[in-house]
């Protein structure tokens, strides 16, 4: 007859490392979740500063933005959120340095991935699209139609791309209906200086 000794079959301190883990992952979840939305708040002030010229406390708010990016962990920590935040900082400030020195920074400058860098350039051309019709009721057309000729060029540089799909496949579409949207504006500009003269 056999004699079974009753003791645990289970290695107890494995769990407890498992929750352990688990514990850790979580505050880090919720970590990322809390930055990102930090991110996203501040890159809608850089975008509101710029708006309406106040230059100096939109660059204030990059020199914080950027610090919060660069302490974004590198790998996927169970939330999609990180990934929003990064395109909207790369559109904030790819549309403050636009507005200040006509420039658009380098993946390199803003510390971003490519895919994301390329997404928010996506929705940098639909900021720039509100720009350029703020600027045309305020009778600076030559900032309208530079803005277009920008847009003109990053579309240029996507039709280059073989996207094949995705995120990015669909947002990249929407930098052709802002560049037509940009097009009717300056057709609109011409027409009124046509009838101007």
């Amino acid at each position: 007859m056999l004699t079974m000794t009753r003791g645990t079959m289970i290695n107890a301190s494995e769990f407890s490392e498992i929750r352990k883990e688990l514990k850790e992952s979580e505050e880090k979840r919720e970590s990322v979740i809390r930055k990102s939305r930090d991110i996203i708040m501040l890159s809608k002030q850089i975008i509101y500063s710029a708006q309406r010229g106040d230059l100096k406390k939109a660059e204030d708010i990059c020199g914080e933005i950027k610090k919060l990016v660069s302490g974004l962990p590198k790998e996927y920590c169970g939330t999609d959120m990180e990934s929003v935040a990064v395109q909207e900082y790369v559109e904030a400030v790819c549309f403050f340095e636009f507005v200040k020195n006509k420039k658009l920074p380098s993946r390199k400058e803003l510390g971003a991935d490519t895919e994301n860098y390329l997404l928010g350039l996506c929705d940098l051309t639909g900021e720039l699209v509100r720009q350029a019709v703020n600027a045309t009721i305020n009778k600076r057309y030559d900032e309208a139609l530079h803005i277009k000729d920008f847009v003109s060029e990053i579309y240029g540089e996507f039709l280059q791309f073989d996207l094949r799909g995705g995120q990015l496949r669909n947002k990249a579409d929407s930098i052709k209906w802002n560049l037509k949207k940009l097009e009717d504006l300056a057709l609109t500009i011409s027409v009124k200086h046509t009838m101007e003269d």
